[in-house]
């Protein structure tokens, strides 16, 4: 039986996030995941400029400008009767600015960067925590050589919005209005707009939204998200809805050739519209989408994750000199989420309950903002 100071469930953006910040703190840190990398992950690859000014302040400023991903400087956001916003991007700390960044990328360079800081990683699929007296003591993982435990002075859980820790711990599920489904496809042979995102409040899917995030001159990541209750009360699946989308006659303009869609995905959102949920528990931490942070307007959930993890981190640091693993210990990481996330989550939820559900007041509102700009920014502060 293993024993380790920290063991981090999912080497997504959260928990590599976590792994690199610890390590380089000093701490023995066991990285988990049930895939290798490079591996894909449904999304719609828009890392906000937020996620670019973390990834610098991780110190990773060198390895993550070498790579050259796709930068956005502009945003498009088109009205259910066809009015238009553009406007421009805010550029962050040391210049950094939003991209689009395929998962299979970005993940594989965090969690790479999380090896090089000194943490170990070990592909294996965790089944179930090790709970004791009603506290966490580890893993249970099935890995190649069988099923093993893992123990750990504590537990940081960024096994994604299925996660294994977070049913475990928390076996209530939400209500579905805080929950979403969303499909995303690449496409090539399509006119984009080049540095340009492109938001649709298309009528059919509110209060969700389609996109179109250019990845090149010729090739974007095009999908759309909708709120699981709403997409419940409709017949339609996510692909017919897409081919709707899709069938308009601005779209059909834009696709050259046959349009074709390829590496076609669906995956589940876990909105952080509940200010009570609990994200700390004796021995553990929930992160990212594991612990319900996806922003419930725009449907990110890669700046909060990251925000988290580095939320996470500290107050595992100070758990560990203490020697203190108890929720009481560890509500200190809770009260910081709070703080550094509720805020903006309650003003997207409010917005995407009642005001994404009006196709009139969302026409009113967007013809307004072109000559009102700073209305937009309730939409765009995650971009």
């Amino acid at each position: 039986m293993e024993q380790r100071e920290i063991v981090v469930v999912g080497a997504g953006p959260a928990g590599s996030t976590a792994a690199i910040a610890l390590s380089q703190q000093g701490h023995d840190v066991l990285l988990i995941d049930r895939q290798t990398f490079p591996r894909d992950k449904p999304c719609g690859d828009g890392m906000p400029v937020g996620v670019t000014e973390m990834v610098y302040d991780l110190g990773l400023k060198e390895v993550f400008d070498q790579a050259d991903f796709y930068p956005i400087d502009r945003v498009c956001l088109v009205s259910p009767a066809g009015y238009i916003y553009e406007g421009k991007l805010r550029m962050g700390k040391q210049g950094s600015k939003a991209h689009v960044i395929p998962r299979l990328q970005f993940d594989a360079l965090l969690q790479a960067q999380a090896v090089r800081a000194g943490a170990e990683f070990f592909q294996a699929r965790v089944t179930a925590p090790i709970v004791e007296n009603g506290q966490v003591h580890g893993v249970k993982a099935q890995g190649a050589a069988g099923l093993l435990e893992i123990r750990a002075r504590l537990v940081l859980a960024a096994d994604g919005a299925t996660s294994v820790i977070s049913r475990a711990l928390q076996p209530q599920r939400p209500p579905d209005v805080h929950r979403a489904v969303a499909l995303r496809a690449y496409m090539e042979d399509l006119e984009v707009r080049p540095h340009q995102v492109e938001f649709f409040l298309h009528r059919e899917i509110l209060p969700g939204y389609a996109w179109i995030f250019p990845m090149d001159a010729q090739k974007a990541n095009i999908g759309l998200g909708m709120r699981l209750d709403k997409f419940r009360q409709q017949q339609l699946s996510l692909e017919q809805l897409l081919e709707n989308f899709l069938a308009l006659p601005f779209m059909k303009e834009r696709i050259r050739g046959n349009g074709r869609l390829h590496d076609v995905a669906t995956w589940q959102l876990n909105f952080g519209s509940q200010k009570r949920l609990q994200r700390a528990f004796d021995g553990a931490l929930l992160l990212g989408d594991a612990g319900w942070l996806i922003d419930p307007l725009t449907g990110g959930g890669i700046e909060n994750g990251m925000m988290s993890a580095l939320l996470a981190a500290q107050t595992a640091h100070q758990a560990l000199q203490q020697g203190d693993f108890s929720r009481r210990m560890l509500h200190g990481y809770e009260r910081a989420c709070q703080a550094a996330l509720w805020p903006v989550m309650r003003r997207s939820y409010l917005i995407q309950r009642w005001v994404l559900r009006y196709p009139w007041l969302l026409d009113g509102l967007i013809k307004y903002a072109r000559n009102h700009p700073h209305l937009t920014n309730i939409f765009l502060a995650k971009l």
